[in-house]
């Protein structure tokens, strides 16, 4: 089941677009309109609705999908016939548009509140692969690119555990080994540990810059990995929420397509950051807008690290963007009516 922030930040920012006057009514009214949210969503969303705790997450889920109906950009001012929201069904698949809502079967709608993560994926998927594919999800990235310094540190986390039973070499590791490490390790390490984890971070990071580099041979590959890194997909969705420092976001994601027909890619570069405590590589593109004849720039970094805890699973490459949502390339805000009505144009207080 879903956690009740993305309940709220998801299915209110679908019934901002239905033309209600407000949302009292349109959680009494419980629209059928509304695909796979039941009695029970609507009740804890009343519920929560109560509580001023989550009064600012209400508000703001609201307003987004109240901006979108109205928007040329969006539906126009015209309520939609069908909203169906994806909630906690699991795709069949891997998907590569991340939508959380579909609308009228032909808007793709993507709820991103709090967070600047971009995607997230197995390293080998982004540093060799340049995310074109999942597999080799569960392969220990740290043993392939940095195997000394990761045996080093194992032997320092196994003698400060005093053992415990744990084999000799980190490769030999099994799940039961690895939920002690995880269980019985410190969440920060000190002294002789945060000096040789500092190392291991310094090595993970460069060797996997190197193969990052390798993999972008040219322009092409440079281009495709930018597109699949800012998740520009074949078909255009949109993105409705709010960034990690509050600030709104309400755009439309173009398409390959539509960036080629604008921007040039100068170049995209990636680096490593020996200054912070976890292997860090930061990546930066530069690209020519030809449509206002200046450039522009989009970065953010990908942090390298293991998935639930130390040791716990294989390692996973999270992809943060550092540019503000409204200044990337590619991210176009949704444009206001010349007419901002209080209602929708059709604006309806339907009970269906």
């Amino acid at each position: 089941m879903p956690a009740l922030r993305t309940e709220i930040t998801e299915i209110v920012t679908g019934l901002g677009m239905l033309g209600f006057p407000d949302l009292d009514r349109a959680l009494e009214v419980r629209p059928t309109a509304v695909r796979n949210v039941e009695d029970e969503h609507y009740d804890r969303l009343t519920a929560a609705h109560h509580d001023a705790a989550h009064r600012r997450v209400f508000e703001v889920a609201w307003r987004n999908g109240v901006e979108f109906a109205r928007s040329p950009e969006g539906l126009r001012g015209r309520p939609p016939w069908w909203l169906e929201w994806k909630g906690g069904h699991r795709p069949p698949g891997y998907e590569q548009v991340p939508a959380d809502l579909r609308v009228d079967h032909v808007y793709l709608v993507s709820c991103k509140y709090g967070s600047n993560i971009l995607t997230n994926s197995s390293p080998a998927n982004l540093f060799d692969r340049l995310l074109g594919d999942r597999r080799d999800a569960g392969s220990d990235w740290f043993l392939e690119v940095a195997p000394d310094v990761y045996q080093d540190l194992y032997l320092a986390c196994r003698s400060y555990l005093g053992a415990a039973g744990l084999p000799d070499r980190v490769a030999d590791l099994g799940q039961e080994h690895r939920e002690v490490l995880k269980r019985e390790l410190p969440r920060r390490f000190g002294g002789d540990l945060q000096h040789i984890y500092r190392e291991f971070a310094a090595e993970v990071s460069r060797s996997s810059v190197e193969r990052w580099r390798a993999a972008m041979t040219d322009r092409r590959h440079q281009e495709t990995q930018l597109w699949r890194l800012l998740r520009l997909q074949a078909a255009p969705y949109f993105v409705l929420g709010e960034s990690a420092e509050g600030r709104p976001l309400q755009y439309r994601v173009a398409t390959p397509w539509d960036f080629r027909n604008r921007y040039r890619l100068r170049k995209l570069e990636a680096w490593s950051d020996p200054d912070r405590t976890q292997p860090v590589v930061v990546w930066r593109a530069a690209v020519h807008d030809r449509q206002t004849g200046t450039d522009a720039e989009v970065s953010g970094h990908v942090e390298v690290r293991w998935s639930h805890g130390r040791f716990a699973q294989a390692p996973e490459a999270k992809v943060y963007l550092g540019t503000a949502h409204h200044a990337v390339p590619g991210y176009v805000p949704l444009s206001r009516p010349e007419r901002d009505p209080d209602r929708l144009a059709l604006g309806w207080d339907g009970d269906s």
